[in-house]
């Protein structure tokens, strides 16, 4: 389920000349048994509204006064989000004789053709006021209130997204709110306005249109729309198009060579999709999302994950998480992993959130050697980015539910040829680059069309390096650094700098010097480390082949220390 809540407008769409059908109230009722929230968002002052529409506890909050009052139902509590109307603006107004005049705990109303008063005393008062226009009627309100702030507020207090709502209205003033919706739904009696910026127009005038709109919710959840407007760029195709992905509902998987741009690409997409405020949450093996700008890090090398406040964390639709996953042992993780994952996705069945998961390293997440949790299904993995290596190492039950597929790096024919033979499908065949700017691949296995190449977007910032993962951070079996020697007579892993250190100063003048020879240091420095200072300190050492074992050791061991393990 995607859609949580229905917000809606009450005169004009759920009622007809004030009054609700018993029709309407019946299908209120039966979105409410499959365990949706509802809230009605009106211009009308709470107590007028109360008593008009007896019905008004079916529910869960009232958006009253065109936003400047919330009301819990259950609580029986009303906030007013802002100050009360000028006193002296109201006098001005009765001095005026506008009637009818309506005053609530903020809002001012009265009908046309009285805006033009209501304007002119604005004016000469100085007020930081603005009107509101609603089929005839004139509101007054604050700066910055409206149907959407309220709405906001509402959700916020709900532990609710915007992204997992439904709006449907009718008139100029919903105009706002049904844009912070996920969908905007317009009745069949919406103006022209209304219906031109909607999502979907409804068949059906007024309370028939939302019993229209809730027998669809009801049955497919709104899964057959298509929603352009907050599509997620991806790139620029070949031919200047754009090139998206679903904003949610989607599974996309990044796969290439080491160093082929994966993690710059997976952070682009999450600050895009931070910026139209989706939440994510990163599962990070290795310490290398640590600097996404406003997410909030849980655990780290020293401070294990303690998954309760990881979904603690998560339940605030404003928090991006990045769970670090070094502090856990690499023989702990898939189980641990596995918890997370039935938490996460008890989360989501809750409050269809966070609205992606991005697992990094996911060979070693969902690996194809070992049996997936028994609380593994698809639906746990619905609208998750997933970013490996070796694609052919992650679990088919996973592939099988990939819809689009990213390749990077210097062969993404082989990247995409391992999917594939990872999922039973036939090797699509990569046309040629059709210039050096396009940097990535992209195929939807399941449409049939062939792949095609597309320039990758790029991160607004740079993502800073966190010193400490790499100085005491657990790397991965494949990001590690091997000790080996001359035929493999050794294997001796170094997961982190201070490891490699202590490696390095221990092993034998003929070991150290075959993998100097190779440049293989300042090459893990690079692709690895991903320091280029590092790796060109190491690299102008290497190149100089007088230097004796001892010295060209203790020129890296102190390149080390200056940047990574010296004491500040």
């Amino acid at each position: 389920m995607h859609y949580y809540a229905l917000a809606c407008d009450y005169d004009g769409t759920l009622a007809k000349n004030g009054r609700v059908s018993k029709e309407t109230l019946g299908a209120i009722d039966r979105l409410r048994a499959t365990g949706r929230r509802l809230v009605l968002v009106t211009g009308r002052i709470l107590s007028d509204l109360q008593d008009t529409f007896p019905e008004w506890s079916k529910f869960e909050y009232i958006v009253a006064e065109n936003g400047a009052v919330i009301h819990d139902v259950k609580r029986r509590d009303t906030i007013i989000l802002t100050d009360p109307p000028p006193e002296a603006f109201v006098n001005e107004l009765k001095r005026r004789e506008i009637s009818p005049l309506g005053v609530g705990n903020v809002i001012v109303a009265t009908w046309e053709p009285h805006e033009k008063t209501v304007l002119d005393v604005i004016h000469e008062q100085g007020l930081e006021l603005h009107v509101i226009f609603n089929k005839g009627a004139v509101m007054v309100l604050p700066s910055g209130i409206n149907k959407a702030s309220g709405l906001k507020a509402a959700l916020k207090a709900m532990e609710l997204s915007p992204h997992n709502a439904v709006g449907v209205g009718d008139a100029e003033n919903d105009h706002a709110f049904l844009q912070l919706c996920e969908c905007a739904v317009a009745v069949a009696n919406a103006l022209p306005s209304v219906q031109e910026h909607a999502d979907l127009t409804m068949t059906k005038e007024r309370g028939a249109g939302v019993v229209e709109l809730i027998e669809r919710i009801i049955a497919t959840d709104l899964s057959e729309l298509r929603l352009p407007r907050h599509e997620i760029p991806l790139g620029k195709g070949q031919e200047g198009n754009d090139v998206h992905m679903r904003p949610f509902g989607e599974n996309v998987l990044v796969c290439g060579t080491s160093a082929g741009g994966k993690s710059t690409f997976a952070t682009a997409l999450l600050e895009c999709l931070a910026s139209r405020s989706y939440q994510y949450f990163v599962v990070d093996p290795e310490g290398d999302y640590e600097a996404l700008e406003k997410a909030v890090v849980l655990g780290s090398a020293k401070a294990p994950l303690v998954i309760e406040e990881a979904i603690a964390v998560a339940r605030k639709p404003s928090h991006q998480c990045v769970a670090n996953l070094l502090g856990i042992s690499l023989p702990d993780r898939p189980e641990f992993f596995a918890r997370l994952l039935a938490a996460l996705s008890k989360l989501r069945v809750e409050t269809g959130r966070p609205h992606w998961l991005v697992f990094d390293e996911a060979h070693h997440l969902l690996p194809s050697t070992k049996p997936l949790a028994s609380s593994f299904t698809p639906q746990s993995l619905a609208s998750a980015l997933m970013i490996t290596v070796h694609p052919e190492h992650v679990a088919r039950e996973v592939l099988e539910t990939i819809e689009l597929v990213v390749a990077l790096g210097e062969h993404p024919q082989k990247a995409l040829k391992e999917f594939a033979d990872a999922r039973g499908l036939h090797p699509p065949e990569v046309p040629r680059r059709p210039s050096d700017s396009c940097d990535g691949v992209g195929w939807r296995p399941r449409t049939g069309e062939p792949p095609f190449w597309f320039e990758c977007i790029q991160p607004k910032g740079e993502r800073q390096r966190h010193h400490r993962k790499y100085a005491e951070g657990e790397l991965g079996e494949d990001n590690s650094f091997y000790f080996k020697g001359r035929n493999g007579k050794l294997n001796l892993r170094a997961q982190n700098l201070i490891v490699f250190k202590q490696l390095a100063e221990g092993i034998d003048d003929e070991t150290w010097l075959h993998h100097l020879r190779r440049s293989e240091y300042s090459k893990w420095f690079r692709k690895t480390i991903k320091d280029e200072d590092l790796a060109d300190a190491a690299e102008s050492v290497e190149r100089d082949k007088d230097l004796k074992a001892s010295e060209s050791r203790r020129r890296i061991v102190n390149a080390i220390d200056q940047r990574y393990t010296k004491p500040a």
